[in-house]
């Protein structure tokens, strides 16, 4: 059954999606924040275990993005049926992934924090934490397969909601168990980590309700057991490539901030806190970019290919008068902001400069994530991929090994090196848009799903 799509905005997509994630990174910051009053081990372990959920949920996420893309074509051309089947299939894969991800994980929670060379007085506080969390994998992948379905049919403020709710359950519960209020036992760390596991239980929960009252019907269980083939492909056609641009960012950053580690504990000091200040910007850009993902594949599954392409360059006008305002703003309040974190009168000079760095990086970042964004929704995932992890690598990490280390300019050299690539990627993503070298598979995805005269 073809029925046609009301599309919504790609402002009324992005703010909902700027705060839910804003909300995820919020879950693991109140842990930290609440593990803090235990002792700076206490922080460690549980740092260095979340490291590895992380890496755990980076999985589930190809997953989802790819089950996304691939359900927006569906909506776009009408299909309900193929939207329903796409998404029960990335529900299904995240669930079989989860358990395999969650039993490992919880097994071998030890060795593997062993081999990140954690000391036995953090891995105590570690382990415990890796196998409860790690056991309820299954949950938060499910999860993230589920929110991306309601966020592809643009119903993006219940994933906010959601995420709402699953953090001030995660907090009130660690604060809970933690520090043994209401009559509840102390549990310390694994009282944070049953809290965690709790709210993702609440999240589930809610999203299952939701999204039977939203799109009107479940998955069932014995769909759970037979993912077509032709589905699965088509997930991880769009997913595999996502996954490993994401994983190649992933490790360039623990590059160069071993690059900035080496320069001395003060510098590592100063890239954590500006970080943490870059952050909120950086999500800006990331919700734009995800809306214009949502609206290009329901575009291309419409064949609306003109609409498509211009519905781009309103999503970087829009981007760069929101991240690049957001980023004025923290430049101009970083002083102020960076003095919450320390009284190191070097620390917040040198932060303060990076964030006026980050004026000029961040219309970069907004049209990389943009364009790359939009190419993954037309089927165009390899181009991205090649040049990213070519401009990852070469200009990001040779670039901050080269500036910052040898030509001895430190922080500001990683930086600067952070800028030309997000820039460089940012205008060859955009080359690629503006000379519809997508138009070709975009066709054929429509053509694929255009109903077939009776």
């Amino acid at each position: 059954m073809h029925t046609p799509l009301r599309r919504p905005t790609l402002f009324q997509l992005a703010w909902p999606l700027f705060l839910e994630q804003l909300l995820h990174m919020l879950v693991g910051m109140v842990g930290i924040f609440m593990v803090s009053h235990l002792g700076d081990n206490a922080v460690a372990g549980l740092s260095a275990a979340n490291q590895i959920v992380t890496l755990c949920i980076m999985v589930f996420g190809f997953v989802a993005i790819g089950g996304s893309v691939v359900l927006t074509h569906h909506l776009g051309a009408g299909d309900r049926q193929g939207t329903r089947d796409v998404a029960v299939a990335a529900m299904a894969v995240n669930t079989w992934l989860g358990l395999a991800l969650g039993v490992t994980v919880a097994l071998l929670a030890d060795p593997l924090l062993r081999a990140m060379q954690l000391s036995a007085a953090l891995r105590a506080y570690a382990q415990p934490f890796l196998v409860i969390v790690g056991a309820s994998l299954a949950l938060e992948a499910v999860n993230l397969s589920v929110s991306a379905v309601l966020r592809a049919h643009g119903h993006t403020r219940v994933a906010m909601w959601v995420s709402l709710a699953q953090n001030a359950v995660n907090a009130a519960g660690g604060a809970v168990l933690l520090f043994g209020l209401l009559g509840v036992p102390v549990m310390g760390v694994e009282g944070v980590a049953y809290a965690a596991v709790l709210s993702r239980v609440v999240a589930l929960l809610a999203l299952f309700v939701l999204l039977e009252r939203a799109l009107g019907w479940l998955p069932r269980w014995h769909e759970f057991f037979n993912v077509p083939a032709g589905i699965l492909q088509r997930i991880l056609h769009i997913g595999l490539p996502a996954a490993g641009e994401k994983v190649s960012w992933y490790l360039a950053f623990v590059t160069i901030t071993a690059l900035s580690a080496r320069l001395g504990d003060a510098t590592l000091a100063t890239q954590t806190y500006a970080m943490q200040l870059v952050h909120i910007v950086v999500l800006t850009s990331v919700a734009i970019g995800l809306a214009t993902e949502i609206l290009i594949g329901q575009l291309v599954g419409a064949g609306e290919f003109d609409a498509a392409y211009r519905q781009v360059l309103q999503s970087l006008k829009l981007g760069w008068l929101f991240a690049g305002g957001m980023a004025l703003v923290v430049a101009l309040a970083a002083p102020w902001l960076l003095g919450l974190f320390t009284t190191d009168a070097t620390i917040i000079a040198t932060g303060a400069v990076l964030m006026r760095i980050g004026i000029v990086l961040e219309p970069g970042r907004v049209a990389n994530l943009v364009a790359i964004n939009a190419l993954r929704a037309t089927g165009d995932v390899r181009y991205p991929v090649i040049v990213g992890v070519l401009s990852m690598w070469i200009v990001l990490v040779g670039g901050a090994w080269l500036l910052g280390t040898v030509l001895g300019l430190g922080l500001v050299g990683v930086w600067l090196a952070m800028l030309c690539d997000e820039w460089l990627r940012g205008m060859l993503m955009y080359r690629r848009w503006q000379q519809r070298g997508w138009l070709q598979r975009a066709t054929a995805i429509h053509r694929r799903l255009r109903p077939q005269p009776c």
